[in-house]
């Protein structure tokens, strides 16, 4: 087999296939190229959609060996996806020994491309699937509040009683310590005095005085009273 003709013949057929997407990056002493492949829903500079570059080099004796394989300049794939990939490639260049292969190998990592991109896209919307579910879990636990039960709420009462406690203690002395006296009461309330004076101008400018009261005061021994003190005092 003349293995260089070969490789001529398939690198004018993958240039047809490909069309502008084949770049040749040397031909001696045999051809090494990029094809590139992407997953579908891809979007440059987005999260969306996975897409990479194979770079493939023609040996010695291909097509009755594998050819060199690398996946390069990937967008969106992980190392572990890049690595699978590869491994992918390998195998089917090692079931396709003896004809040439690229086309079948590019077809199958497109395959490849697009099953994984499916995967990741699922797990996405599995994540926030669940997401939702979480938030709005927590949305209802919200409004739902602890459930009660004789334990929690002899906890929480008790826990009320003593804060209750501490915050009354301090207003409660304060409010002693602020206690007024009768003078500072009266002094200080303005409706007691003005009560009185009220009363005054009720009772006129005057204020009468029954005299029949004291009619009996001249007939008072006042002089007897006297002595009497006079005497409890010694």
């Amino acid at each position: 087999m003349d293995y260089k003709e070969e490789q001529n013949n398939e690198i004018e057929a993958l240039d047809s296939i490909y069309c502008g997407e084949l770049e040749i990056l040397t031909t001696e002493p045999y051809h090494r190229f990029l094809i590139p492949i992407k997953s579908e829903e891809y979007e440059p500079d987005t999260e969306n959609g996975m897409s990479c570059k194979l770079k493939f080099s023609y040996t010695d004796k291909y097509p009755d060996e594998p050819p060199e394989v690398e996946v390069t300049e990937t967008s969106n794939l992980e190392d572990v996806d890049t690595d699978l990939l590869t491994q992918h490639i390998l195998k089917e260049a090692e079931d396709n020994l003896g004809t040439v292969m690229i086309f079948t190998l590019v077809s199958s990592a497109q395959e490849w491309l697009n099953m994984r991109w499916d995967e990741v896209r699922n797990a996405r919307e599995e994540a926030e699937r669940r997401k939702e579910i979480e938030a709005e879990e927590a949305e209802r636990k919200r409004f739902e509040g602890t459930r009660v039960t004789v334990e929690t709420f002899l906890a929480w009462k008790a826990a009320f009683d003593a804060e209750f406690n501490l915050k009354k203690k301090p207003e409660k002395e304060e409010k002693d310590s602020k206690k007024m006296t009768g003078r500072e009461l009266f002094l200080s309330d303005k409706s007691l005095y003005e009560s009185d004076l009220k009363f005054l101008e009720d009772g006129g400018d005057t204020i009468k005085v029954d005299e029949s009261l004291f009619q009996d005061m001249d007939e008072l021994d006042l002089d007897a009273e006297d002595e009497l003190d006079e005497e409890d005092s010694s």
